[in-house]
Order: structure tokens, then sequence, then C-alpha cells
């Protein structure tokens, strides 16, 4: 399988290219900075440079793939105006790109709480920018998974996670949410979902197949 995973040089990102290449996919990882390719390529992904939020079509980055990851995001310390460049125009530009590229599957990370307004103005602006991608991603005729992890830590992945429409507030390690990220991607039954992601008590293939 090739996956072309947006935001490839992102924490999350970066824990999910060698589990997908140890299953045996080609990963291609879009980056913005020349100076991280090699990061990339030792993680087994091939890097390719193109900038989100200059590009206006990225088709011809992403190339051919049977499923596009939006792993990428402004990060803490953007302001506003990136987190709407990013974090919402970014993810639509990949759903444009996997259209006219006949790409057909689509696996975002977004976030838990959205809907409920939080923290100073600039992570509202971000929320609002989530939201928007999310819902354009729901109306863009792919098939798609929407992820909303909780709090993200660096800690070491369980493999054990909770998954529901909604849940209480609480956290994942992001080796967990990589782990999750690939089983989706190997399982093309799912798809049309969104849900919550926390640290559970269920083996994550369990945890889908009781979801879905």
């Amino acid at each position: 399988m090739k996956v072309v995973i947006a935001g490839g040089h992102g924490k999350i990102a970066m824990l999910l290219h060698p589990i997908l290449e140890e299953k045996g996919h080609t990963v291609k990882g879009l980056i913005r900075k020349e100076e991280q390719a090699d990061d990339l390529r030792k993680a087994g992904a091939e890097p390719v440079v193109v900038d989100l939020e200059k590009e206006d079509d990225i088709s011809e980055y992403v190339g051919e793939a049977d499923a596009v990851v939006f792993a990428a995001g402004a990060g803490p310390g953007s302001g506003k105006e990136r987190k709407w460049s990013v974090d919402r125009d970014g993810a639509t530009k990949l759903m444009e790109a996997a259209k006219k590229n006949d790409i057909e599957r689509y696996v975002m990370i977004s976030a838990m709480g959205l809907e409920t307004p939080r923290g100073d103005d600039v992570f509202q602006v971000y929320q609002q920018a989530k939201l928007q991608a999310d819902k354009a991603l729901r109306n863009s005729g792919l098939n798609y998974v929407i992820i909303k992890p909780g709090r993200l830590t660096n800690d070491e992945g369980t493999g054990k996670v909770k998954i529901a429409e909604k849940l209480d507030r609480g956290e994942i390690p992001r080796e967990d949410v990589a782990r999750v990220i690939a089983e989706i991607l190997e399982d093309d039954t799912i798809e049309d979902v969104e849900f919550d992601l926390l640290s559970g008590d269920d083996e994550i293939k369990v945890a889908l197949q009781e979801f879905v």
C-alpha cells in the first residue's frame, strides 16, 4: 500500500513512518523544509518538500497513493493566521489533491472537544479551523476517518485504547495514535467514521472493530 502523509516531520508522523514501513507499505512524507529530509529517510519514508501554505495545488507532490493522512498542524506558538492556513486550508488542499489523483481514503488527525470553546483567542481559532476541516472532509465524497485524540503525550505507547463517539477528556501517547492510524489504513472496511480516542483497556484492533 502507498501512503502519503502531510505533516511528515510531525511527532505522530515520525512514529507512524517506521510502523508502516515494517508492515511492508510505501510511505511518502510531505515536509516544509529540506533539512528534515534525512530524518524521514531514517524513519523509512520518502521525503517530498512542499509548503502547504504557499502551494494552491499539491496534487503533483502527493502523486499516486492508496490513502492520505493529514498529520500537519501549525503547532504551538503559531498565530491565528497559520491556524487557518495550515490546520484548515492545508487539510482541504490535501482533500482536493486526493480527489484529483483518484485517492479514495483520507485519514484526518483532529482533536477532542473542538465544539466547546476553551483557552485563549488563538486556541479558539485553532478549534474553529479544525472543525471546519473536519466538516469539509465529511462533505468531500472521500472515504474518511476522523480521529479525535485527547491530550497527546510523549509517553511510550501501551497498545491499549478507548474509542467512542464521545469521551470525557483524557490523554493518549502519540505512539498509540500512530498505531491506530496504521491499523485503520490496513482495514479498508473502516470508512466514513469519526471518534474520540484515549488510552484505555482494549487492544487497538478490538477497540476499532467494536466501534465500527
